[in-house]
């Protein structure tokens, strides 16, 4: 194919330079000609080379260029729901909610007692979406809560979905593709696994110039560094062109590690150049704010969120996470300065070691 090429292109540069040279020789022109084909077969071999080879195992996809699979999702009757919950830039809190989780005191309880118990955060219940899977939970969550959105989807998850087995995946990357059409329809989300429990208003704590934050199972003291291990239960998207690339990019990516959950992907590509290329700022959250069994918040007087994550099992999450809730009750009855002097902490984890 390139011969065929590059013979047609010298045969055309032959045929410009005879009707050029008709009154006279010029050999400055055929030096140019001969130089622009020589860089111009160069670059048409680095592209064939670029889409070929991806540095880093990276996926080799164009990052420009990415379908808008994620639109299919929309819905009049989420729209409605996301309309009525969000707050006046448009954002929503978001969480998922399966079977399993909405059990009588299982973890959506939990989940919605931290709202109550936390400082200034049972305002936030206001623009909570639950997101649910099939109908017995849907009624569940609107017998608790107001705002409950029924996914339209054949998937089943009802049951309690064991980490990384194909089922899990499924539901994860389902999950993402899910948060990707709410950037799609314009609103910004904080997501949160129903495992996180609320104890502060966490706005506080985002920075304002960053598209994308997200919490860590481990934080290296830098909100900048790449390098920090991020934790997809616990992110903060504002809806731009940046983040709807992005979270198609980070969709889309999956091909290239299909046996990994969309957490391990993103920890695979969050260094892609194509993400600096596109100029998307992501920020990592301080572990002494969103904190979790990982890395436990030590100061209790300025946690904000902690999840129940490096905890295997449905009922040692519930375990720990009722210790969890009398702690932070036993603290917020503590004085001023029993708070600020006799350091409390926390007894958790316990059966999530």
């Amino acid at each position: 194919m390139y011969t065929t090429v590059g013979a047609a292109m010298e045969n055309a540069a032959g045929d410009g330079t005879k009707a050029w040279n008709s009154g006279g020789s010029n050999i400055l022109v055929r030096r140019v000609v001969q130089i622009t084909m020589f860089l111009g077969g160069f670059g048409v071999l680095w592209m064939c080379f670029y889409l070929i080879v991806s540095p880093f195992e990276f996926p080799t996809f164009s990052p420009y260029f990415i379908d808008e699979s994620s639109k299919g999702y929309y819905d009049p009757k989420l729209e409605s729901v996301l309309r009525s919950a969000c707050m006046k830039d448009k954002t929503v809190i978001l969480t998922t909610l399966n079977d399993a989780w909405a059990e009588p005191g299982s973890v959506f309880e939990l989940f919605l007692e931290s709202f109550r118990v936390g400082n200034q955060t049972q305002r936030l219940l206001n623009h909570l979406v639950v997101i649910t899977y099939d109908q017995k939970t849907q009624a569940r969550c609107l017998y608790m809560h107001k705002h409950c959105h029924k996914l339209k989807s054949g998937d089943n998850f009802t049951g309690e979905v064991f980490y990384m087995t194909p089922n899990y995946l499924h539901m994860m990357w389902k999950r993402l593709e899910f948060l990707g059409s709410i950037l799609d329809m314009g609103y910004n989300f904080v997501f949160t696994d129903c495992d996180i429990m609320w104890l502060r208003d966490p706005f506080k704590h985002f920075y304002k110039d960053a598209d994308f934050q997200i919490a860590c199972d481990a934080f290296n003291g830098n909100s900048t560094d790449i390098n920090n291990s991020p934790n997809a239960g616990f992110k903060y998207a504002k809806s731009n062109n940046r983040t709807i690339w992005f979270y198609k990019f980070w969709i889309n990516s999956r091909s290239s590690y299909p046996e990994l959950n969309e957490q391990d992907v993103l920890n695979r590509i969050k260094m892609h150049p194509s993400i600096s290329n596109m100029k998307v700022k992501i920020r990592f959250l301080s572990t002494s704010y969103f904190g979790g069994f990982c890395e436990v918040s030590k100061d209790l007087n300025k946690v904000t969120t902690m999840h129940a994550n490096c905890c295997v099992g449905l009922n040692n999450k519930v375990h720990d996470l009722k210790i969890l809730l009398e702690d932070w009750k036993r603290y917020i009855g503590l004085s001023q300065y029993d708070k600020t002097e006799s350091h409390p902490s926390w007894s958790v984890p316990q059966s999530c070691k």
